[in-house]
This record gives C-alpha cells, sequence and structure tokens, in this order.
C-alpha cells in the first residue's frame, strides 16, 4: 500500500544515521565539490531567485562561500543523502553583517510557512527538517542538568555537555501535539482561536502531556476546549510541523453529547458544523478552513468527503 503523507514529510533522503559518527567521513564530505548546504538563517530557509520554487532543488550555498566560517559558533548537521549527494543543514549566525553580500546572489531568506504553498513534496519537508534541526541547535548551547556548554557530535544529530563530571547527552527533541476532528453522525466539532486570522475555523488540537497517552491526550483536550466526551478514537496520521518542534498527530473521535461547554477559556468560538454546510462556499472573512498544506485541512476534507 502506497502511504499517502501530508506536507512537510516525505523527503527523498537517506538519513544515513549509520554514518554520523564516521568523522573522517564527515570531513571528507566536507570539502567534496558536490556537498550541498541548506542555509539557515533566524529560522528562515534560502529560496533562489528568478524562478518558481519548484523547478528544482530550494537554491543552497555552495560550500567554498561558508567554508570559513563552519568554527565560529554556527552550527552544521548532516541532513543525509540525496541520490547520493550529501546535504547539511548550516544555522547562518544571527548577526552575520556580510549576510546580504554573501547570500544574495544566491535567493533570499523566506519564512517556511509564506513559501511552503509553491514548494513541492520534497523541497519543504528538506527544509522543514534543516529548520527543526537548526532550531534545536539555537536552543541546546548549555546543558539542561548543570548549565555547562555543550558540543554537537554525530554530525549534529547529538550534544554533549563538556562538564566531565555531568556528560549529559541530548538529543533533539520534538513535541507531540494531538489533533482531533470530533463528529456526531454528519456533523463535525470546530474551532478558532482569538488570535488567527479572520474567518479561520480548525480542529482541535492540544500538546500532549507527561505521562500521557495519545488516546487520553485525545480525550483531555476535547474535554477542555468543548466539554465534549469522546469515544472510537482511531489515529488517522501524522505531519511534522517544525514551528518550532512539534509533530502533529491526528486522529478521528466520536462525541458521546453534543451540548457544548467549555472547561478551559482556550477558544474564542467552538460549534458543530454538518458535512452539507461545508461543503458549500463561504465568505472566507467569515468562515474557512485552515491552508491546504495542514494535517487540520486533511482531516477536515477527508471527513467532508467521506474519505475515512
Amino acid at each position: 500500500m502506497t502511504l499517502r503523507m501530508n506536507f512537510y514529510s516525505g523527503a527523498r533522503i537517506d538519513r544515513a544515521s549509520h554514518i554520523r559518527a564516521d568523522v573522517a567521513w564527515i570531513r571528507d564530505r566536507l570539502l567534496h565539490p558536490e556537498t550541498r548546504l541548506v542555509p539557515v538563517w533566524q529560522s528562515q530557509n534560502l529560496i533562489r531567485h528568478g524562478e518558481r520554487p519548484s523547478a528544482g532543488m530550494p537554491r543552497v550555498a555552495d560550500l567554498p562561500d561558508i567554508a570559513d566560517r563552519l568554527g565560529d559558533g554556527s552550527q552544521l548537521a548532516l541532513l543525509g543523502l540525496v541520490e547520493g549527494v550529501p546535504y547539511f543543514a548550516f544555522s547562518v549566525r544571527d548577526d552575520d553583517e556580510e549576510l546580504s553580500s554573501r547570500f544574495a546572489p544566491h535567493g533570499e531568506f523566506m519564512g517556511l510557512r509564506t513559501v511552503g504553498s509553491v514548494l513541492d513534496d520534497h523541497e519543504a519537508a528538506l527544509l522543514a527538517y534543516a529548520r527543526g534541526l537548526m532550531h534545536w541547535h539555537s536552543r541546546s548551547g548549555f546543558c539542561s542538568v548543570c548549565g555547562h556548554p555543550t558540543r554537537s557530535v554525530a554530525a549534529g544529530h547529538l550534544r554533549v555537555c563538556t562538564n566531565e563530571r555531568c556528560g549529559a547527552e541530548h538529543h533533539p527533541r520534538t513535541d507531540p501535539a494531538v489533533i482531533m476532528l470530533v463528529s456526531n453522525g454528519d456533523q463535525c466539532l470546530l474551532g478558532r482561536q482569538a488570535s488567527w486570522p479572520r474567518g479561520m475555523h480548525s480542529t482541535l488540537a492540544g500538546f500532549v502531556e507527561p505521562g500521557e497517552s495519545l488516546e487520553e491526550a485525545v480525550v483531555r483536550e476535547v474535554f477542555e476546549e468543548s466539554g465534549i466526551r469522546v469515544r472510537n478514537i482511531r489515529y488517522h496520521s501524522s505531519q511534522p510541523w517544525p514551528f518550532p518542534a512539534s509533530i502533529m498527530i491526528g486522529f478521528y473521535a466520536e462525541a458521546d453529547s453534543t451540548e457544548i461547554a467549555p472547561v478551559a477559556d482556550e477558544l474564542e468560538a467552538v460549534g458543530w458544523y454538518s458535512r452539507q454546510w461545508l461543503k458549500q462556499a463561504h465568505d472566507e472573512l467569515e468562515f474557512r478552513l485552515p491552508p491546504a498544506l495542514s494535517i487540520a485541512r486533511r482531516l477536515a476534507d477527508d471527513w467532508i468527503g467521506e474519505n475515512i
């Protein structure tokens, strides 16, 4: 069976985890002319000029342009191999005074959410991967156990405390969040946060708490945000969401009741919407679903189209 991947997943890359500890191989690849670096600056990715990004791989900086800066506090991490070609994520220092002169010929740093809709699945997934790793490095310079500086090892996939009495290992983290479409017959539950664009409505969602299963998180979040208890929880799919470091785990669930009485003050509004009503066109300033690249939209679309 061919899996249908959500956006920001499905990069055609061999992550090559078995060679991350091979220091000699990493050093050799960094000097190889075919090696590619995917720059990240202030959580933005470098997008090429002059053509739609989807026309090819996002523009990456040639190694000679930045080789002399790899030891100045910036971070480097092996993403893996794309058709045998090594790709490394590279963080550009926030205060890099030569940023414009060095990267302007190649493209422009842009937010992934801004350009995501015009990238193909592979490009978007590759850039999300790079963004996520560099975000983790930018937040992990010091040991959370003893406070000493950490150093990057395993080709950028592990940080180790430099305090010999501590030596704690820190792995890249991904924060799990559940996202669920709750239905009751021919209607589903949607809500909106006050901070969202006008008219935006989405499925309910929330972070998983310590000691909590995914199913328990679904039950708790739905009850907190709507006052409704659910049953028949079924997994749908998942989506990397590097904004900054989450993975959205999608579910369907059935409601035991329809009376809405939120326990927590988290949503501006929450309500029931019929399948037929959602199929109709609406004024986007008054009502719209999330962007097509989100798992929230896929959960809704699959339910509306009865593809579940």
